[in-house]
């Protein structure tokens, strides 16, 4: 393992500006491992050490000295690793405190058909103990892309995951009778809420929360204002940034503002009755990943922002909002030159990002001045 230090003043020169400029912020930005392996997910354990998932299929623990421990847990799900599949996203239950238990997202089945799976488990330090999967997307598909696989707890404990349209399924994102291309939502054991909007409709999956999404990549539960929020790629062009309501039709692919990667077009309309248009759409395509809303000390004048990773531009996107308003953006993190996967806010209030690549690094951003070892 390596460790460096860099330190950068964070421009203000922002994609778009609508309102008046907040105070000049610094940063310092240490990577604290540069040996993992596509790392995809991550999520703080109540010691400060780190669980980071590996799309190759590992889940990995960074211990409080802030080396990553040799060998990855044992009896992890086995993931179906080919294309955009592979091993997610980890989250602690809400009550692991009790519990022990963690939930894991993966690819699972094989290339003829193959689906998004969520399973349980109790974290037993070096092992995962009563692995049990607890949902399967329906029907399974041909093929290795677009899986989604990002998943937050609201505040009733229920969970909800966002899932993609599989690529060559995309018609089916309009149909809430699968899960293709659609939110679900989820008691901790992988049962129904019973009070979910698509329950009792015989058109319908009921774990379904909301469809017409191409393709969910990151997932936001805000206590403070009881709000979801998602961001999903759009083909070329077209990414989203999506306020997320119960049993609404996101509108995939009857609506987009991106084209086909041949630049056919997709559909002729941004907008159209009965279908919900994004808060904010990034045309050019950033390619956004992970996203964390920020309400940590650390950084005072971003506090109440949003921010999203993003693969293609190779940056992090700040984004402020007032109301459904998007009233500011800036670009961060450039300097490092690296596709960013995943952006997470610890419990120490700082913020953590992790690389896309075969050497991938985790970061941890901190105030500049601030002294870490």
């Amino acid at each position: 393992m390596r460790t460096m230090l860099q330190t950068f003043r964070i421009s203000l020169m922002a994609a778009l500006l609508v309102s008046a400029s907040p105070a000049l912020a610094e940063y310092t930005t240490t990577v604290i491992s540069d040996e993992l392996e596509y790392p995809w997910g991550m999520e703080m354990l109540p010691d400060g050490r780190i669980l980071v998932t590996e799309q190759t299929g590992a889940l990995r623990i960074i211990n409080t000295e802030g080396e990553l421990v040799e060998e990855p847990i044992a009896n992890v799900p086995e993931a179906w690793v080919e294309g955009h599949g592979g091993l997610f996203d980890v989250k602690l239950a809400p009550d692991f405190a009790d519990s022990n238990r963690i939930y894991l997202s993966y690819a699972c089945g094989t290339r003829k058909n193959s689906s998004t799976c969520l399973a349980r488990a109790l974290f037993a330090g070096d092992t995962l103990n009563e692995v049990e999967e607890i949902f399967r997307s329906s029907p399974g598909r041909e093929g290795s892309a677009h899986y989604g696989g990002r998943f937050t707890f609201l505040a009733d404990n229920t969970l909800v995951m966002g899932l993609g349209d599989g690529f060559d399924y995309r018609e089916q994102a309009q149909n809430p009778e699968n899960h293709i291309g659609s939110v679900v939502r989820l008691n901790m054991d992988g049962s129904i809420p019973a009070n979910n909007p698509f329950v009792g409709l015989s058109h319908a999956a009921p774990e379904t929360y909301s469809y017409g999404h191409r393709n969910v990549q990151g997932i936001v539960y805000d206590p403070q204002s009881d709000r979801l929020y998602t961001n999903e790629h759009g083909p070329k062009g077209g990414d989203e940034l999506n306020l997320m309501r119960a049993g609404a039709n996101y509108g995939w692919p009857l609506i987009t503002g991106g084209v086909d990667y041949n630049n056919a077009r997709i559909t002729p309309y941004q907008q159209l009755p009965g279908m919900t248009s994004p808060l904010l759409e990034w045309t050019p395509s950033i390619a956004p990943s992970g996203m964390t809303l920020y309400r940590g000390d650390a950084f005072g004048d971003w506090r109440g922002d949003f921010f999203v990773s993003a693969l293609a531009a190779k940056k992090v996107q700040r984004v402020r909002l007032a109301g459904n308003r998007v009233i500011e953006q800036e670009d961060l993190f450039t300097e490092l030159d690296r596709r960013i996967r995943y952006v997470y806010t610890g419990a120490d209030g700082y913020l953590y990002l992790l690389t896309d690549q075969q050497n991938g690094e985790l970061i941890r951003v901190t105030p500049k001045g601030e002294h870490h070892e």
